[in-house]
């Protein structure tokens, strides 16, 4: 059921039921301390008349067409279970609001706050028309989170300094203005993958190409900006603070627009430009530019019973991560030891040990992984052990096939076998030995994961070795 309220109405306490939609055709007015709870969707007709100046709850979704609609002095609550949107052709003003849904919001149409907005559960998007969450002068906010804030516009309005609760939906990713030169009204949004990344001007040298804001400015005079970074929530650039700038694209270039930053390039930090004249998209940027990690040696080494493995690097600014990897067949690798980086710029040394034996050879190469998420390999070096033996099983366990090498001077024609731990015969043939080398048995599909005997015999010479398949 539908209803309509066409006379003006003093509430102070009102209940819908079942959370009935309600169109207002009339005068409305919720006195102060009186609620008016449980209604569904809500419409205020362009004849519409509504004041709300005690606390006005609405779980579904609202559309308003009053024109120069008055602001009362209540508290607006959403606080429906399923997605809520805001529509209509006029603002819709509130003096208080209170946002609860972990369902979200959509701003189909503007939604302005006068007096104080709380994040309590959900975020609120903002249609691409676009629409905003207006802040009008003297308003704040509290509550704002990764799970709270706004993806999409905000509009702020007034002299004072402010903090944009601009993110993305899954994080909160606010930019600030400060030092107002004069009445203003200021929208931001923020965005991801940052325009034009490598159109700068001196003395840019890099910008930061996972995020930037974009600030439109309506009315009002200058400002300064204040951006921040976070690596936990977006991947940032291990730059030299020192030479960490505000940017300012201009249609063209990215700008440098000064400021001195503060905090620590891998973890969090913050600055704040000079004054600012012009409003459009800002990103952070460096006055240097981090160039490419250079390897400048890696080498492994047999020592007793371990094998050290050492590396010299250079440029090191964006690693989160080495890692030795070892192969026994130089085709699948496997890690061995990961060590962090320490990111000094300087040349640095590491090493790390793997103390798992080697049947006569073994593969080492180096991962190195870098901030943004890209990963890099080094060259393979091998390392041999020297043995008596002139048959060795170069890997174990095995799968789809058994890789033997032979001495130089092991030659002749071989018979094998492989045998399952219960005696029976699984696979049998020849293998021809000459000049030595690498020798690969392939597998056939009688063979099951287990453990195996493989015996290679040409009557004089016998080598035998336990091995387990795996797939």
């Amino acid at each position: 059921m539908q209803k309509i309220a066409s006379i003006i109405l003093f509430l102070f306490c009102v209940k819908g039921n079942a959370q009935q939609a309600f169109t207002n055709t009339g005068n409305l007015q919720i006195h102060t301390g009186a609620s008016v709870k449980d209604f569904g969707n809500f419409t205020n007709t362009s004849a519409a008349g509504l004041v709300n100046n005690g606390n006005f709850y609405i779980a579904g979704n609202i559309t308003n067409n009053q024109s120069a609609m008055t602001t009362g002095a209540g508290t607006l609550y959403l606080n429906g279970s399923s997605a809520q949107s805001i529509a209509g052709s006029q603002t819709f003003k509130t003096y208080n609001l209170v946002t609860s849904n972990a369902a979200g919001f959509t701003l189909n149409n503007n939604l302005s706050v006068s007096g104080a907005h709380t994040f309590t559960n959900g975020i609120i998007a903002s249609s691409a028309t676009p629409n905003y969450l207006v802040y009008e002068a003297g308003s704040s906010y509290t509550g704002d989170s990764d799970t709270k804030h706004v993806n999409g516009w905000v509009k702020k309005i007034g002299s004072t300094n402010f903090v944009f609760p601009v993110g993305n939906g899954t994080v909160e990713r606010t930019i600030a203005l400060s030092n107002l030169s004069a009445n203003s009204e200021f929208s931001a949004k923020y965005f991801a993958n940052t325009p034009y990344p490598n159109d700068m001007e001196l003395p840019l040298q890099d910008i930061n190409e996972s995020e930037y804001w974009h600030i439109e400015k309506t009315s009002g005079g200058t400002a300064q900006v204040t951006m921040n970074w976070d690596n936990s929530k977006v991947a940032f650039p291990n730059w030299i603070v020192p030479d960490i700038r505000a940017a300012w694209f201009n249609g063209a270039k990215w700008i440098n627009i000064g400021g001195t930053a503060g905090g620590d390039a891998s973890t969090t930090g913050t600055i704040t430009s000079n004054s600012v004249t012009n409003f459009y998209s800002f990103a952070l940027g460096s006055q240097s530019y981090i160039l490419p990690l250079t390897l400048i040696s890696f080498t492994a080494n047999h020592i007793d019973n371990y094998t050290q493995i050492e590396w010299t690097a250079g440029n090191e600014y964006n690693m989160t991560g080495y890692i030795a990897e070892r192969s026994n067949d130089g085709t699948a690798f496997y890690p061995v030891a990961q060590t962090s980086p320490r990111n000094s710029g300087n040349i640095e040394q590491y090493y790390t040990r793997d103390y798992q034996p080697i049947s006569r050879i073994a593969y080492y190469r180096l991962r190195f992984k870098e901030i943004n998420g890209s990963e890099s390999l080094s060259k393979i070096v091998t390392v041999k052990v020297d043995s008596n033996s002139q048959l060795t099983l170069v890997s174990n366990p095995v799968h789809d096939k058994i890789l033997l090498l032979a001495n130089p001077s092991l030659k002749g024609t071989f018979r094998y076998s492989v045998v399952a731990m219960n005696g029976q015969l699984t696979q049998q043939g020849k293998i021809l030995i000459q000049n030595g080398g690498y020798y690969q048995l392939d597998l056939n599909g009688n063979i099951k994961p287990g453990t195996y005997t493989l015996e290679v015999s040409n009557g004089i010479e016998s080598f035998r070795y336990k091995i387990a398949v795996e797939y």
